[in-house]
């Protein structure tokens, strides 16, 4: 009996252990399938990459979208363009980013065109430099093409480091016109400058151009070139025409830099520009297109008579186009009270009485450049 009782313990405690051996076994089988089924769930769960957002690039002497980084680099070309009665319709200055207007002999007035974002086949008509360009091209590192100068001009440009393409230097790609009469019948091809600069080892790219303080577009509002309310400042806030630095409603202005020369621009609403008119008559270009700009830039300069004459014999000045000096901005139909400063080798910057920089609308710019006692009319 011992014996039979021995063996039934035995026997209970093998089934026991067994039965041990088995809730284990079940246990670490569970557990081993719940963490693989959490693992598995994990793998399963999709990565959410957040979305890189493309770099825009914007040309610097327009505030508008670019197509790359490598253009935006070119240096600009910067044209001196006459602008008597005989020279209009001129050829290419509404493709110009932006236009300087200086008054020269007689009350005349003269252009120095800057391009970079948009460069016409051709420009004209192309006449000499003024001690003024001296000024200008450097500012925007300026591939600077012209026809002639009188000898302190050309003491100034060898005493500077202007890229010199003049007419008796890139001749190949300046040409006559038959449609018009000496000395307003020399054009320019644009479109091959980069090339003939680039065979006279001339640099045309720069890592170090100095762009104008634009205000800032939506990607959609910068390929419609749009330029009306929709624009931003560089805070992200909504402008506002009530803005502190307003003066005054703008819908006309005129420089009075002599009867006959007399710039007026007028504002239109619906393409959001001022209009341009000269010696009380539309400036059209060559294409019977309106000469127009987004922002008008009146910068008041110190003109300085020089012993040098024109072959009419009238005096020649010079333009203090650094340092600073009074300015005046017209954009979408208002006016704004500045300040400009500028220097040798940088464009200049207008600022509000608080020293703010009052930026442009995106857009083309037309610079006007009066004496300190030229009459500027705003209606």
């Amino acid at each position: 009996s011992d014996l039979t009782s021995g063996a039934k313990s035995a026997r209970l405690m093998s089934v026991r252990v067994i039965g041990l051996c088995l809730v284990l076994a079940l246990s670490f089988t569970m557990v081993f399938a719940g963490c693989k089924r959490s693992s598995d769930q994990e793998e399963e769960e999709p990565i959410v990459e957040e979305p890189s957002e493309e770099e825009i690039f914007l040309w610097p002497y327009t505030g508008m979208e670019a197509e790359n980084e490598e253009v935006i680099k070119n240096r600009p070309l910067s044209v001196k363009i006459e602008n008597s009665a005989a020279a209009r319709p001129q050829m290419g200055i509404n493709q110009a980013d932006i236009v300087y207007e200086t008054m020269v002999e007689g009350g005349e007035t003269r252009l120095n065109c800057i391009y970079q974002s948009n460069i016409p086949d051709e420009v004209g008509p192309v006449r000499s430099a003024r001690l003024s360009d001296l000024w200008i091209a450097p500012q925007y590192q300026g591939l600077f093409l012209y026809a002639g100068g009188n000898d302190e001009f050309k003491a100034g440009l060898k005493a500077s480091d202007i890229a010199n393409m003049s007419y008796s230097i890139a001749s190949k790609i300046f040409y006559r016109v038959n449609f018009r009469s000496a000395p307003h019948n020399l054009y320019l091809s644009l479109s091959k400058a980069y090339d003939a600069a680039k065979d006279l080892g001339i640099e045309t790219q720069s890592d170090t151009l100095i762009p104008w303080n634009f205000l800032e577009l939506s990607r959609e509002e910068n390929e419609d070139s749009t330029t009306d309310a929709a624009v931003e400042d560089t805070t992200g806030s909504a402008l506002s025409n009530a803005t502190e630095d307003v003066v005054a409603t703008a819908g006309a202005v005129t420089v009075s830099y002599a009867g006959y020369s007399a710039a007026r621009w007028d504002w239109d609403e619906a393409s959001k520009s001022y209009l341009r008119s000269q010696g009380g008559k539309i400036h059209t270009d060559s294409d019977d297109e309106r000469v127009t700009a987004t922002n008008v830039v009146v910068l008041f300069a110190e003109y300085t008579q020089r012993s040098a004459l024109d072959p009419a014999g009238h005096p020649t000045y010079d333009i203090a186009l650094g340092g600073t000096g009074k300015a005046m901005l017209f954009k979408g139909g208002y006016k704004y009270d500045c300040t400009w400063t500028a220097e040798r080798d940088k464009p200049p910057v207008l600022t509000n009485s608080e020293g703010r920089k009052i930026p442009l609308y995106p857009g083309r710019t037309w610079v006007e450049v009066p004496t300190l006692s030229t009459s500027v009319t705003v209606e």
